[in-house]
């Protein structure tokens, strides 16, 4: 890699996840960008027991520099979310059951969505993060069963899609970037592109 690259690319960029929401929000950018997948084990961070905020940087660092190690000539981005209820980390439910139960759990309360972004290029290392609390409305199980038929949201940690129906679910929303919820805070992004040399 680092051939034939556009003139307006500093560097080949790279996004570090096989995600396909980030997939579609890294394209609003008009970049062109490979995906590859991070080869590292996230469990053996999670069973850490760290706070939020910092498994949430560790894993977006681990995914870069996976992916980095194998592409030192490029601008890897890579990117973890991690849902907090008080102090409970609530994962991607996997199971309708799991689901319910935290759904279950997040109604009628406010928790946080932390959303935590690596850059690593040949010059350097960036790394962010954006805050969001959302505020569930109260709901009842045949309302929490209705949603979860119909989203699916299996595979989005606390259970929920905000891009589709998950957002008849919330009251609030306490945002500075609506696409930090859905898994990369491209404002931010962008501008540390620009300034790594990026062209708008």
């Amino acid at each position: 890699m680092g051939k034939n690259k556009p003139l307006d690319m500093p560097f080949p960029l790279i996004l570090a996840s096989t995600s396909k929401y980030r997939h579609e929000l890294l394209s609003q950018l008009g970049r062109s960008f490979e995906a590859c997948a991070p080869d590292f084990d996230e469990d053996l961070l999670k069973d850490k027991g760290l706070p939020a905020a910092d498994l949430s940087k560790a894993l977006a660092r681990h995914k870069c520099l996976a992916v980095f190690n194998m592409h030192k000539d490029s601008c890897v981005i890579g990117s973890d979310q991690v849902c907090v209820l008080g102090e409970r980390i609530l994962s991607k439910p996997k199971t309708e059951a799991k689901a319910f139960e935290q759904l279950t759990q997040l109604q009628g309360k406010s928790h946080d969505l932390i959303t935590s972004v690596c850059i690593t290029y040949p010059n350097g290392m960036i790394e962010f993060s954006n805050h969001t609390t959302l505020k569930m409305r109260k709901l009842t199980e045949d309302q929490i069963l209705r949603y979860i038929e119909a989203d699916k949201a299996l595979d989005c940690a606390g259970s929920y899609k905000l891009e589709s129906r998950g957002i008849t679910l919330f009251e609030s929303i306490d945002m500075t970037d609506h696409t930090a919820i859905i898994g990369l805070p491209l404002i931010d992004l962008n501008n540390h592109l620009i300034k790594i040399g990026y062209s708008l």
